[in-house]
């Protein structure tokens, strides 16, 4: 029977207990691994998330250029219309765009509307019964567009001249009050975009 050299002996029973060492730093690595995977996952998902965010407010913030185009269009209808007839919006009356509120037509004869002023981002100011909705889109798919236009003058329902307001030059006859006109888009994911514009 052959015995191991005393030498030899004593390396093979350090190993013996050594047994299993390895596998242990391995699971411990993997470990470490697998936490490092994770959050590498969870660091590109809210990157994703945050590029799809900012997408959808760009393409609302764009669509809202469009609520602003709608309602100078409809200013300078009914204006082209009152000059046609020999009005002035400052010293004449008119039941649209000038004079009279027409929540529905998204038209406010006054700065200090209550129903705006109040929280003008809030939701609930933004329906058929007070902003006006732009037909839909499909080059702006699912985006909803309204607008409202404040006639920039202290008192409602009354004729430019007989009211303090913003004018486009040296108050009198030819000129125009100051509209502000905002626009709203609401867009997929919650995404709201407010454009806002002052013209005359």
């Amino acid at each position: 029977m052959s015995t191991l050299p005393d030498r030899f002996e004593h390396h093979y029973r350090y190993a013996y207990r050594q047994r299993g060492v390895v596998l242990f730093f391995a699971l411990i690595a993997l470990v470490v691994m697998s936490l490092a995977a994770v959050a590498l996952i969870r660091s590109v998902d809210t990157s994703t998330l945050i590029a799809g965010n900012l997408a959808f407010k760009q393409a609302a913030t764009a669509s809202g250029d469009r609520g602003v185009e709608s309602a100078i269009t409809a200013l300078a209808l009914t204006q082209t219309v009152m000059k046609a007839a020999g009005k002035s919006v400052f010293i004449d009356a008119t039941d649209t765009f000038n004079i009279t509120a027409s929540p529905p037509n998204g038209y406010y004869s006054s700065s200090t509307d209550p129903a705006l002023t109040s929280n003008i981002t809030d939701s609930a100011n933004w329906s058929d019964a007070n902003s006006f909705l732009l037909p839909g889109d499909p080059n702006f798919g699912g985006y909803e567009v309204r607008y409202i236009i404040q006639r920039m003058c202290r008192s409602p329902n009354q004729v430019a001249s007989a009211t303090n307001c913003m004018f486009s030059g040296c108050p009198g006859a030819g000129q125009t009050p100051v509209y502000r006109i905002t626009s709203r888009t609401a867009g997929p994911g919650n995404t709201v975009s407010f454009v806002q514009s002052f013209v005359y």
